[in-house]
């Protein structure tokens, strides 16, 4: 799965790259995350919790930066393990100046996932992915905000929409998953059923 975002602030890339290096700021701001300690230098320990419609799920893994240049960016590389599946990605991401005091953060990765979480429809995932970016993006500017009371926030983000997934999303599983359900019950009509003579015998006279 790619995953691609950019968004401008009115805030420098030091101001930036400052909150995205501090870790109670870092768990703060991004959407899910419930624990976060650091287990070595650039290496966290991340705890997190996401919902997707009826699917939810926690997960527990490896948080690492690297290839950092201060202020311009870093690499993010995350494992993380869970129950519905697993998830694996690489994400670079870019803090670029712009005029006029303003600055670009973009983001642009892959993300392999296993289990339920790979078996969910590609429409689904991306619907996810782009609210959790929304949240972050939103997130963010509202801490630049508080430490910078005179910056202006250019995105507003409702209550609903940062705490949870959208209703589109959720009917999107809901279609996934019934999807998933034909697609069995077909298989199960149409699999040929085979029953040799040998099986015929040891059925007659109970022969293990």
């Amino acid at each position: 799965m790619n995953l691609k975002g950019k968004q401008t602030y009115t805030a420098s890339a030091q101001q930036i790259w400052d909150i995205l290096m501090d870790t109670e700021k870092l768990a703060k701001i991004t959407p899910g995350v419930s624990k976060l300690e650091s287990t070595g230098e650039d290496q966290y320990n991340a705890i997190s919790d996401i919902k997707i419609g009826p699917v939810k799920g926690s997960f527990k893994g490896d948080l690492f930066l690297e290839n950092k240049e201060e202020p311009a960016g870093f690499t993010l590389r995350v494992k993380q393990l869970s129950k519905i599946g697993n998830a694996d990605a690489t994400v670079n991401i870019q803090i670029n100046e712009l005029e006029e005091g303003q600055c670009e953060l973009a983001f642009d990765g892959k993300a392999k996932l296993s289990g339920t979480l790979a078996r969910t429809g590609q429409r689904v995932l991306g619907g996810v992915a782009n609210t959790l970016t929304k949240q972050f993006f939103a997130a963010l500017e509202t801490e630049l905000t508080e430490n910078n009371p005179g910056l202006s926030l250019a995105t507003e983000v409702s209550e609903n929409e940062s705490t949870a997934i959208p209703q589109e999303v959720a009917v999107q599983v809901e279609e996934e998953k019934a999807r998933g359900k034909k697609e069995t019950n077909k298989a199960s009509v149409t699999e040929p059923q085979t029953f040799s003579f040998w099986q015929w015998l040891k059925e007659l006279f109970g022969i293990n």
